[in-house]
């Protein structure tokens, strides 16, 4: 080697030290940096240039710098969008049937089975006290408030469903927005890597937004090998290289109209494709927005749209069996039917309308309560008290209203393990995730020793080469003058 070619060696060897340097404190600046994955120097040795006729060894010709190496892991990126689109779904699912399970108010004295229970004791009263008119108003109270609780049971869950509607068409512009940023970091991480530059922190803002999209929508993601990523929902491209294909959210906008046009997810392309999704919180809000399935005895429809049909059938069935006693009854005054003529009704569903909200009270005092058998006098109240065992009968509304409780329990006791069961899994994956790919400040110290000592000896080295340059230059030839 000769020795301007060793000046050329120990160069290479502080350009090497100080790019390493630069590197740690680019790592260590961006320890607390969210998605920020640790970067490390990649280095080679210079192979020295071997003549056809050399016989001997000769030594290398420095170090080379081939770039920055991001220090992540693909197949640890890939589990962290999968278990994180698994979290994302079950979240959204736990917290509406968490919802619906807090909105029955079970068990409690708020809750429809303490409604039902006054409202059977307001009869058993009625038929010892048959025609008194303070024991009618008690009786008339506790029916309203019955009503009106099923009402407002039905109207939360319309309130939840149209609110989990908004919160679906909001993840919805989220999701273009960040297939959009992915397609642009695309388009600049192919022209950089084209170029020869680093595109390191590129990349990872770009993991970030895949991240998020599986959390919003599941799906994969795939290395075209340019630079570039594909993400791909239901087996279609969302991003292909630098374009983004956008998607709406379309169907109902009510609960009580998504049977005839359920809410569903379409490519915005003009196509009205819909788009199957396999994870994210996307999925879980469609989910629980489908319409019910009750009509064909399955149950397996959405949550919401389910435990609506669910408060229908309440009143359907409260109003039936309370009707079908009270119809056979008389009065105080003997009057068998309505003063129009029609049945002795006690509860009237309207028609046109969710029977939930439908449901009212028809009698106004005593004189429209039927409480004795036809025939039997005003004050036999055996009509009133055949009216208070309903509650106990095969069938009754309140083992209607026991069975929905308890399946509404029960599927929420589920879904909220799920959910704690995918954030465990999404966090260890993470986890394992960090612990490749985040900053150990004990590490870069150690590196940055590394660094600054391999910067002082590649000095040393080119110091000493000066010091023998200067010698063979400026003092050979002087011996003996």
């Amino acid at each position: 080697m000769s020795t301007f070619g060793a000046l050329n060696t120990a160069f290479s060897g502080l350009t090497a030290a100080r790019q390493g340097l630069s590197v740690v404190g680019q790592n260590i600046a961006n320890a607390n940096t969210a998605g920020y994955t640790r970067q490390r120097v990649s280095t080679s040795a210079i192979n020295a240039s071997v003549g056809l006729f050399s016989g001997i060894a000769r030594p290398g010709q420095g170090v080379s710098v081939d770039g920055v190496v991001r220090l992540g892991d693909a197949f640890l990126d890939a589990r962290v969008r999968s278990t994180t689109a698994n979290a994302g779904y079950a979240s959204v699912r736990a917290t509406a049937l968490g919802a619906i399970e807090d909105g029955t108010h079970e068990p409690g004295t708020d809750g429809i089975s303490a409604k039902l229970r006054a409202f059977w004791t307001g009869w058993a009263a009625m038929s010892n006290h048959a025609g008194d008119p303070a024991s009618a108003q008690v009786l008339l109270a506790s029916a309203n408030t019955l009503t009106g609780q099923i009402s407002n049971g039905y109207s939360d869950l319309q309130t939840q469903w149209s609110q989990t509607r908004t919160q679906a068409d909001g993840l919805v512009t989220n999701l273009n927005s960040a297939a959009t940023q992915v397609a642009s970091l695309n388009a600049t991480i192919r022209s950089t890597v084209a170029a020869g530059g680093d595109a390191n922190e590129l990349i990872d803002q770009r993991n970030v937004l895949t991240t998020t999209i599986a959390s919003l929508a599941g799906g994969t993601v795939k290395d075209a090998g340019d630079g570039t990523v594909d993400v791909y929902v239901g087996g279609n491209a969302l991003v292909s290289g630098s374009t983004a294909s956008a998607v709406k959210l379309t169907g109902s906008t009510a609960m009580d109209s998504t049977g005839t046009d359920p809410v569903r997810l379409q490519w915005a392309n003009g196509s009205q494709t819909t788009v199957a999704l396999d994870g994210g919180q996307l999925a879980g809000a469609l989910s629980v927005l489908a319409p019910s399935n009750s009509a064909d005895g399955t149950g397996t429809g959405g949550a919401i749209a389910e435990a609506a049909a669910s408060y229908n059938a309440l009143a359907n069935a409260l109003a039936k069996s309370v009707n079908q006693v009270h119809e056979k009854g008389a009065t105080s005054s003997g009057a068998t039917t309505a003063p129009d003529g029609s049945p002795l009704d006690f509860f009237s569903v309207k028609t046109g309308v969710p029977a939930a909200l439908g449901l009212t009270v028809v009698p106004q005092d005593v004189t429209g309560i039927a409480t004795g058998a036809p025939g039997s006098g005003n004050l036999d109240g055996s009509n009133a008290d055949a009216m208070s065992q309903l509650g106990t009968a095969t069938g009754s509304p309140d083992s209607v209203w026991a069975t929905f409780v308890t399946k509404t329990g029960s599927a929420s006791q589920a879904e909220q393990q799920h959910s704690k069961l995918a954030d465990a899994s999404a966090t260890s994956a993470t986890s394992m995730q960090a612990s490749g790919a985040s900053v150990s400040l004990d590490e870069e110290s150690m590196n940055l020793l590394t660094y600054q000592h391999a910067y002082q000896a590649a000095a040393r080295v080119m110091t000493a080469v000066d010091d023998m340059l200067d010698t063979l230059i400026n003092k050979t030839g002087l011996v003996g003058r």
